[in-house]
């Protein structure tokens, strides 16, 4: 479904917006959507990353940490020698 609404822009972006939209074979409107939506994306995005990191989660060393844990598994049931990296 598309809504009509009427929006003001500075001179300078509407001719930068034309730009990429003409370059990237979209109408004004279709890119104009694009932009709007990946901006809206990218604030979802951040707020979460910010959460996460208020939470105090350190997701990356908790996903290093169990692949570590696999390999070390794995070790085990290869005749206790370590696999080669």
């Amino acid at each position: 479904m598309t809504a009509k609404v009427t929006l003001s822009f500075t001179d300078e972006t509407i001719e930068e917006a034309r730009r990429f939209a003409k370059r990237e074979g979209l109408s004004l409107s279709a890119w104009m959507d694009q932009a709007a939506r990946e901006k809206a994306l990218r604030e979802v995005f951040t707020a979460h990353a910010a959460a996460v990191g208020r939470a105090g989660l350190d997701l990356e060393s908790a996903a290093l940490a169990d692949a570590r844990e696999v390999g070390m598994v794995n070790d085990l049931f290869s005749d206790g020698r370590p696999r080669a990296a």
